[in-house]
């Protein structure tokens, strides 16, 4: 018998074995994160007290629309967890989010619109930051100079700089960091990865990523009064001013790029992480992308249809694939993360995963059923979340391994922005596979940071 078909007998047993394992083992699987995780120090009021791991982990919790609301009564129901700030300059917004808050735990949240107010408190523990992405990396890092613990929502930064100089935050200040990249969190999501590193489909070379909705037209906006319930300038904040315009706030900023960084950062970081995750590469050599607005005339400044492919020194691809526009799925998912190898194939979501052979025959299949709320657009509520925010406080209270530490989220996050900066350049990017850097091309490197307002400019020091 040759060695090949001795290989391909093994490989057949060791699937075999998965399978068994897995069924056996069910929805309870639970393997560790695959990734190394960065030394950090638990929290101060978790040392400082009693030493007792049961000690309460006090949150402020910014930005409670939309997402931010559901999450942050995800904190409140966490055990040994206390929501004790509510920051959003929406004030309409703070007094939903406190009366939820107030179903869920025992103490009254603190209602405020500037979130400094909280990081001036010395009982703040950890602020969750669910704010407009530009708001991201430079609340983080005044949190981290405060002495905080952080949980911040996805894209860890505006621009590409941003995120570096939250990497440098966290190791300056030397708190956690946590991205909302929640399927780091899920168990099937681990125990795949984790087959997928100990051979299951062979050696894996291409991921392919997708996400799809049918947005609606945000057309044109037109300048209008503030409205009487909105701070306006410290909604913006670190981004340079402008005139209030009628269909910016809320969530149509995502697809401004003085605020939002567009449906790849906004959902693609997502599936990007889950593929660098499995291929176990960092920093791509070359990125090259197209698309365009497509579906609608109006002020929407990023593509609407985006093809990325990120190419890696090691020879392996991830694509990202974004409809914002058109919801037909792909492989039957809205959204997921479809990893080929030598010996088979397996594609991920949150819901679960199926496993195939060369041949598109299942091998195995696990779904997480019931866990998660919505595969298109998870606001909140989910499983998930509920998992990601326990981990969190987990490792803010007894210094347990982050599952998605700020380290790891730079880079998927850098990842989908640099298929931003591909986009507008109109060309491919070589990039330096030691920190994803933009080589040769002085145009695109120009947009690594951003113009800030005047004296928001992020700093580590």
């Amino acid at each position: 018998m040759s060695s090949d078909q001795n290989a391909s007998d093994q490989h057949a047993l060791d699937r075999r074995a998965f399978v068994r394992a897995a069924t056996a083992a069910g929805l309870g699987v639970w393997a560790a994160p695959v990734l190394a995780q960065p030394a950090v120090r638990p929290a101060a009021r978790a040392r400082s007290a009693t030493g007792s791991p049961n000690e309460r982990v006090r949150v402020a919790v910014m930005g409670v629309n939309s997402r931010g609301y559901e999450v942050s009564q995800i904190f409140a129901a966490t055990p040994n967890t206390e929501v004790v700030y509510v920051c959003d300059v929406d004030e309409r917004a703070i007094a939903k989010t406190t009366a939820a808050i107030r179903g869920k735990q025992n103490g009254h949240p603190r209602g405020t619109a500037d979130f400094r107010r909280a990081l001036d408190d010395p009982s703040v523990d950890a602020l969750y930051i669910a704010a407009p992405d530009h708001w991201h990396a430079p609340a983080a890092i005044l949190a981290l100079k405060a002495g905080k613990h952080v949980y911040v929502e996805k894209p860890c930064g505006h621009n590409p700089r941003e995120g570096e100089l939250l990497v440098e935050a966290q190791r300056r200040h030397g708190r956690l960091v946590q991205m909302g990249s929640q399927q780091r969190s899920a168990p099937q999501s681990i125990e795949l990865v984790g087959e997928i590193r100990r051979g299951l489909i062979g050696r894996p070379y291409l991921a392919r990523t997708w996400y799809a909705n049918a947005r609606d037209t945000i057309g044109r906006g037109r300048p209008a009064p503030v409205p009487a319930w909105l701070d306006y300038e410290l909604w913006q904040g670190p981004a340079p001013r402008t005139a209030y315009r009628d269909n910016v706030v809320h969530y149509n900023w995502h697809w401004f790029r003085r605020w939002g960084t567009g449906e790849i950062c906004n959902n693609g970081t997502h599936e990007i992480d889950v593929a660098r995750w499995a291929l176990g590469v960092d920093y791509p050599v070359r990125v090259s992308s197209a698309g365009g607005r497509y579906q609608f005339r109006d002020d929407w400044e990023f593509p609407d249809a985006q093809q990325v492919t990120y190419e890696f020194g090691d020879g392996s691809v991830v694509t990202w694939e974004g409809r914002s526009c058109n919801g037909f799925e792909t492989e039957g998912r809205g959204r997921g993360t479809a990893v080929y190898g030598t010996n088979g194939s397996a594609v991920v979501d949150r819901n679960g995963y199926t496993v195939y052979d060369l041949k598109g025959k299942t091998v195995v299949r696990q779904s997480l059923a019931k866990e998660t709320t919505d595969a298109l657009d998870v606001r909140g509520g989910d499983t998930l979340t509920v998992r990601h925010v326990a981990n969190f406080i987990d490792a803010v209270r007894t210094g347990a391994a982050l599952n998605a530490p700020i380290a790891e989220g730079h880079k998927s996050t850098l990842l989908a922005h640099l298929g931003n900066l591909a986009q507008q350049a109109g060309r491919a990017l070589r990039t330096d596979p030691a920190d994803g850097h933009v080589l040769g091309d002085a145009e695109a490197a120009r947009w690594w940071t951003r113009e800030y307002a005047p004296g928001w400019e992020p700093t580590v020091a």
